[in-house]
């Protein structure tokens, strides 16, 4: 891996789903949120329970720079948010940190808890989180934001958070500077998703959190062929499409794994992701 210098009372769906040191923050690129309607959010957090064992083997994990850089070794006690089946979770634990787990899907929290052995799991949301008031040193959101309303959830990460906590924001972006990468986004028809590479915006965050700190981190995920038909399953909203639907956008992502320049012939492939973390402070 290497460094790239450069809600209160809604529902949380559960899209999310692993040489050290900070890197400056990077004004020149962002990443942008775009909201969905709230009954599209719905039908794909119903998705999520059904794919917690593709999510868990085929979501790439963070990088433990990044990973170091979001949460740092004095904010132990930690409520990752959106764990889902703990991608985050675990390497903040393995770090030391004292992990409380919340999502809304058990599937994906029985996931979480046979991978991740004594971390506390609860069910919650964003915006109404089950846990007291100042009882945390950071909140963090792995892939999982972009799912809030985010005036609520900024209202409850503070309720949380002791006066001087962090909210984390971190993830994983499948780097679409890449040519046969923006492709194959098109072919997953992830090109309507819920975040990109080379916006304007930072997420949306509202009083009474501070301004961002910002940092990324360039790096790569080997896998096999097969796997990244995994990765493509693994999509909210690909477990809501039909079967005619599923069948399609598979066929075509494995004639661009099969046809292009750089992919053609090849077994294994390297996924080039960009991970993009963000602090915000409680006053």
């Amino acid at each position: 891996m290497s460094d790239t210098v450069c809600h209160r009372h809604a529902t949380l769906p559960a899209d999310y789903s692993g040489a050290v040191g900070d890197v400056p923050r990077r004004v020149a690129e962002r990443t942008v949120v775009r909201m969905e309607p709230r009954s599209d959010k719905l039908a794909h957090a119903r998705s999520f329970g059904e794919v917690a064992g593709v999510y868990e083997a085929s979501r790439p994990s963070y990088p433990e720079v990044a990973v170091s850089w979001l949460v740092k070794p004095e904010e132990v006690r930690v409520v990752d948010v959106g764990a889902g089946t703990g991608k985050l979770s675990r390497a903040l634990h393995a770090a030391g940190h004292e992990v409380t787990a919340v999502d809304p899907s058990e599937e994906m929290l029985a996931v979480l808890r046979q991978r991740v052995p004594g971390v506390q799991t609860l069910t919650g949301t964003g915006e109404q989180l089950p846990v007291h008031d100042g009882s945390a040193d950071a909140v963090t959101f792995a892939q999982a934001w972009h799912w809030v309303d985010p005036v609520a959830a900024s209202i409850e990460v503070a309720r949380v958070l002791r006066p001087g906590g962090i909210l984390g924001l971190i993830w994983n972006l499948r780097d679409e500077r890449v040519d046969w990468v923006r492709e194959l986004g098109v072919a997953m028809r992830a090109d309507k998703g819920q975040y990109t590479i080379g916006m304007d915006d930072d997420p949306k965050v509202a009083a009474p959190l501070g301004a961002p700190e910002r940092a990324e981190f360039g790096w790569t995920q080997p896998l096999e062929v097969d796997a990244v038909l995994q990765l493509v399953r693994s999509r909210s909203y690909f477990a809501v499409l039909d079967a005619a639907g599923q069948a399609e956008v598979l066929g075509t992502v494995r004639r661009l794994l099969d046809t292009h320049p750089q992919l053609a012939g090849r077994r294994t492939i390297d996924l080039p992701y960009v991970t993009v973390a963000y602090r915000y402070h409680r006053p």
